[in-house]
């Protein structure tokens, strides 16, 4: 596993060795062990997983759950291609209000770690992206928030000009009047 630290702290990027001969491919998906190595994140615990499956130009996010309900992520896209952002929701953070994006793909294989104090989303940019989550928290409907997609202060560019958007996303939070309940 190689990993990649991103302009914000506590966002990484991880891509796995990957194997290859005349057969096919082969390679770990996920290693507690390597990962808390490779990481230094050795708290980390995995309650949950889930996959969504998502037509071209599904917009999901921007998602998080509230503490004590918070939510690290571990992403990847096992299917098609995704445009993935992680926003930095945590007071204080030199970095509050700013974004990460990343292309996850079935070809390039990497993953990213969302820690929690980060809200996230993603845009699918192919026809059934499959896109596959390790959770360190067990999902709380009564938790979850939503901050605006498209706010205008958070200027996040998505990639996408006419997104399908789900009713509970199109009524998210604005950021401006948001009150984040993450420390940094």
């Amino acid at each position: 596993m190689k990993i990649e630290e991103c302009k914000i702290s506590g966002l990484l990027i991880i891509e796995p060795k990957i194997f290859e001969d005349e057969r096919g491919q082969f390679y770990e998906t996920f290693n507690l062990k390597k990962f808390e190595q490779i990481t230094g994140l050795n708290d980390i615990v995995f309650y949950q997983d889930n996959e969504s499956i998502s037509k071209k130009n599904v917009l999901r996010g921007l998602h998080f759950q509230n503490p004590p309900f918070a939510q690290g992520k571990l992403v990847r896209v096992t299917s098609g291609r995704a445009l993935d952002i992680a926003l930095d929701i945590r007071t204080g953070s030199p970095t509050y209000g700013q974004y990460q994006s990343i292309l996850l793909s079935s070809e390039n294989k990497k993953m990213f770690w969302i820690p929690p104090g980060f809200a996230h989303g993603f845009v699918a940019l192919e026809e059934n992206t499959k896109f596959y989550y390790k959770c360190t928290n067990y999902y709380s409907p009564e938790s979850e928030r939503t901050i605006q997609w498209d706010d205008s202060v958070l200027n996040i560019n998505w990639d996408v000009s006419d997104p399908i958007i789900s009713e509970k996303d199109q009524k998210g939070l604005d950021f401006t009047t948001f009150v984040s309940d993450f420390q940094f």
